[in-house]
């Protein structure tokens, strides 16, 4: 069963981690998806179109379907001059509407196209969506052919130190062996039935990595992958014969709004999304300033949705870190470098105060544009049962030359 988890997926392999109808055997669920994709592959007209919005009707979809020149025209007005106020208006409807993961009433879908002046499309099809594909996977299709704003996702960024000192072929050696860590460490998380649906997407010198699936569960499982990777790249680094053929790497991780879309590849959208936003351009000034080794955090303080209970409630960093601790704890037995895991404990570090206990240090880092960025510094401490500890990240007292704490 593991190793048929390991096997190379195709880009209909990635729907498979979304919950499917009862009753459904996985021939007819692929099946189904291949039929919906087909016909929204027709609309998308090579990257010409857009799905604005969507609703499932009894046998197909009603869609808003419109050239992608239109979110940047409706917000100005085509032109036409307009008041701030209808401006910002427009903007907010706009971004409601891509931050809406699924399906929309029907009164809000045909309100909307008529703030776009267009006609909801029908699109047939030969199963009933809700029973044939269901509402959570038939949005991560149509998204596809979209583009969604996110506000409560976790991203990773890996960057590697001294990357563009490197000789081109000592630059793809490290890139290949950072590569190997993301995959030896999602292959770790699968063997304890984690499975995270993850994409990355190269910077040049690392990786931007981050959870297909939302919510706080998903954000969590996201930071146990960075634990691993870090890991095996320390371990990586340990046994390697010439120090420049494995990266040393300094790593962010920030919750943030972001613009998810996919491109065109030949003919076809990629069937992995690209990010573009606020938390990737927080991630990258974070890490303009940070120490090789070290891990950062960003504040954040977003709502995020809890799939158990089916409630949401808002998530800043230090709750973030102190529930990412108990799931880490499950994951002792795990074997890292031949040795078995005892214990992780994962932290942002502080000074010790006068009652010799440890607060939380917060950072504050000023980017080369004059913007403000607010970080903490986290530490990693892996216990193996019979090899030495991996320490991960930097402590309090090396951060001498790190931006001031608040």
């Amino acid at each position: 069963m593991k190793d048929a988890r390991r096997q190379r997926k195709s880009w209909l392999d990635g729907f498979m981690a979304y919950a499917w109808p009862l009753g459904l055997n996985e021939a007819q669920l692929r099946e189904h998806i291949m039929q919906l994709d087909q016909r929204l592959y027709g609309l998308w007209d090579l990257g010409q179109n857009l799905v604005y919005g969507w609703a499932p009707a009894p046998h197909g979809l009603r869609l808003i379907v419109a050239p992608h020149v239109l979110l940047t025209e409706f917000v100005h007005g085509g032109g036409h001059a307009q008041t701030p106020e209808e401006r910002a208006r427009r903007a907010h409807l706009l971004d409601a509407v891509l931050a809406e993961p699924g399906p929309l009433p029907d009164a809000q879908l045909d309100a909307l196209a008529a703030e776009f002046g267009l006609e909801p499309l029908a699109l047939a099809l030969p199963f009933a969506p809700e029973k044939g594909l269901g509402l959570e996977l038939l949005a991560a299709i149509v998204a596809r052919y979209g583009i969604r704003l996110v506000e409560d996702r976790a991203v990773i960024l890996l960057d590697t130190v001294g990357f563009s000192l490197l000789t081109p072929l000592q630059q793809v050696v490290q890139l290949a062996s950072l590569s190997c860590s993301v995959n030896a460490a999602y292959a770790k998380l699968l063997d304890r039935e984690i499975n995270i649906n993850f994409a990355r997407t190269t910077t040049g010198d690392g990786f931007y990595i981050w959870n297909r699936m939302r919510g706080i569960e998903a954000n969590v499982e996201l930071y146990q992958l960075l634990q691993f990777i870090l890991a095996d790249n320390a371990l990586a680094r340990e046994r390697a014969l010439r120090p420049e053929s494995v990266p040393r790497l300094r790593a962010g991780f920030h919750v943030g709004s972001h613009y998810e879309f996919y491109q065109s590849e030949g003919l076809n959208p990629t069937s992995f999304s690209y990010l573009v936003g606020q938390v990737t351009i927080e991630l990258a000034r974070m890490l303009d300033r940070a120490l090789p080794g070290q891990i950062l955090v960003g504040k954040f303080n977003t709502v995020m949705h809890e799939q158990t209970g089916g409630v949401s409630r808002r998530v800043n960093s230090m709750d973030f870190v102190d529930r990412a601790r108990h799931p880490l704890k499950q994951l002792g037995g795990l074997a890292l470098g031949g040795a078995e895991i005892d214990e992780i404990a994962c932290y942002l570090t502080g000074r010790r105060d006068a009652q010799e206990q440890f607060g939380v240090s917060e950072f504050e880092i000023n980017d080369k544009h004059g913007l403000a960025h607010r970080v903490y510094n986290a530490k990693i401490n892996i216990h193996r049962r019979h090899g030495e500890p991996i320490y991960l990240g930097l402590r309090e007292e090396d951060l001498q030359s790190f931006a001031a704490p608040l």
